[in-house]
């Protein structure tokens, strides 16, 4: 058998770098894959490059993105081995190792792990309104990826939906001297009301200053004269060819803009092909309205060996998820024979109470910005599955014609089928298949994920190396 890592860490983002950094102060051998061409996941996109090509800008998105660059530097000099532009299609849970299969610069190969760290992170929940495929529709975060990778914002951009993410990129459009638009707030009025009972949690720990932070991202709008509409509901994309302009309610109010660009955002949802791929056992957040992973304190997951840290495992944020790294770490050096049960749980305590800290706003967010009813329930003409172009009304036929399932849509209409193997419509179409037969998304389930995880062409599986 192969030389045998003690862990290896997919994705090198917040908790990935942190887990790395604390499993190589310890002596263990890590190797981290990550698809990216430097560390920082989606959070911290480009932070080193950034840092020396475009200081200004750098400086401009502020403090917590000068946090990554700190912890990417502090990952490059930790002695853990990282693969950069490393895209992991398939792990293989076994009883002595695992095997992890990694493509990279056209070559797939093999490495072994005791243990294995998934570190994916989140993706951006799909919101499938009325001309979302068009060109000109895009997500909040793929603005925020042409902006730290290149410094491009458009600047005929509105940005639609709710959650911190919104007033964020907003602010950051502004600090690159692109002004948005508009701002469509999608949050319910009844969201507030049901989340103000949760205000006091929400003031603990690390809370009064997410909540500072937010405040003063919208007055930073108020201040540049960004307009902002409230209560916002019927969002449809207007065009031929491309986005023209954006239809809208507000206040219950119609409402017409143009825009060239529109950035649609419902918040983020863990990235779970992954961990379904290798069979964990998931549970439904009625709240986040997500699946998300099973797991214990120390992010083990189902299946022996595979663990789960970051917002993978459960959104909550960039800082929440260097803690979880920290604890997934402390229990792989365990399992690694690195360290006894009691100087583990003594290495992750000091990371509980900072997890704790930054989690305790979590409960007050997730029910402000629980997503609206009608992103889960589309139109029937709206298009779901973009790849194999099914719209949720046809999807609604296959479950009255006898599909049960987002499996048995899958077998019907080809529905996951395409490139993105479901990452864009498997959430909708599960909520889609649940309404219809009146059963709960935890009982209609998810499509079952396999093999590759990533496209990889038929010559690169023949050649690929076992060691």
């Amino acid at each position: 058998m192969s030389a045998v890592f003690d862990a290896v860490i997919i994705g090198a983002g917040p908790a990935g770098m942190a887990a790395a950094i604390t499993l190589a102060d310890h002596d263990a051998r890590v190797l981290v894959l990550d698809e990216q061409a430097g560390p920082g996941g989606q959070i911290y996109r480009g932070v080193e490059e950034m840092s020396l090509t475009m200081p200004e800008l750098f400086a401009a998105l502020g403090p917590d993105y000068a946090h990554g660059d700190e912890l990417a530097a502090r990952f490059r000099n930790c002695g853990a081995e990282y693969r950069a532009r490393a895209m992991v299609w398939q792990v293989i849970p076994g009883e002595e190792a695992h095997e992890v299969w990694v493509s990279q610069g056209g070559r797939s190969s093999r490495v072994l792990a005791r243990s294995v760290l998934v570190a994916t992170g989140a993706m951006e929940r799909p919101v499938p309104v009325p001309g979302w495929t068009l060109p000109g529709a895009m997500t909040a975060g793929a603005i925020q990826v042409l902006l730290k990778s290149a410094g491009v914002v458009a600047e005929d951009l509105v940005i639609a939906g709710a959650g911190p993410l919104v007033y964020l990129l907003a602010a950051q459009c502004l600090a690159a001297g692109a002004r948005p638009m508009a701002v469509l707030d999608t949050t319910p009025r009844g969201n507030l009301t049901a989340a103000l009972p949760l205000l006091p949690g929400a003031l603990r720990g690390k809370g009064p200053g997410y909540l500072a932070k937010g405040i003063g991202l919208k007055l930073a709008l108020r201040r540049e004269g960004v307009p902002v509409f409230s209560f916002v509901t019927d969002i449809a994309l207007k065009g031929t060819s491309e986005v023209t302009d954006i239809a809208f309610k507000s206040r219950g109010r119609p409402l017409w803009l143009s825009a060239g660009v529109v950035a649609l955002h419902e918040g983020v949802i863990p990235a779970q092909q992954m961990t379904r791929a290798l069979g964990c056992a998931h549970e439904w957040d009625d709240v986040q309205r997500c699946f998300r992973p099973r797991t214990d304190g120390f992010g083990n997951s189902s299946v022996e060996g595979v663990l789960v840290a970051g917002d993978g495992g459960g959104i909550g944020g960039a800082r929440a998820a260097e803690h979880e790294g920290r604890i997934a770490a402390a229990e792989m050096l365990r399992r690694a024979g690195k360290l006894d049960d009691a100087a583990r749980d003594r290495l992750a305590a000091p990371e509980r109470r900072g997890l704790a800290q930054h989690l305790a706003i979590r409960p007050f967010l997730d029910r402000l910005y629980a997503p609206p009813a009608w992103v889960r329930a589309p139109a029937d003409e709206v298009m779901i599955c973009r790849c194999e172009e099914v719209t949720a009304g046809a999807i609604r036929a296959a479950a009255s014609a006898g599909a049960q399932g987002p499996n048995q849509a899958k077998s019907f209409l080809r529905t996951g089928m395409g490139a993105c193997q479901g990452r864009m419509c498997g959430p909708v179409v599960s909520e889609i298949m649940a309404a219809a037969h009146g059963i709960s998304v935890e009982q209609a389930g998810y499509y079952r994920i396999r093999p590759p995880l990533k496209p990889i062409t038929v010559g690169e599986l023949a050649e690929a190396e076992l060691d």
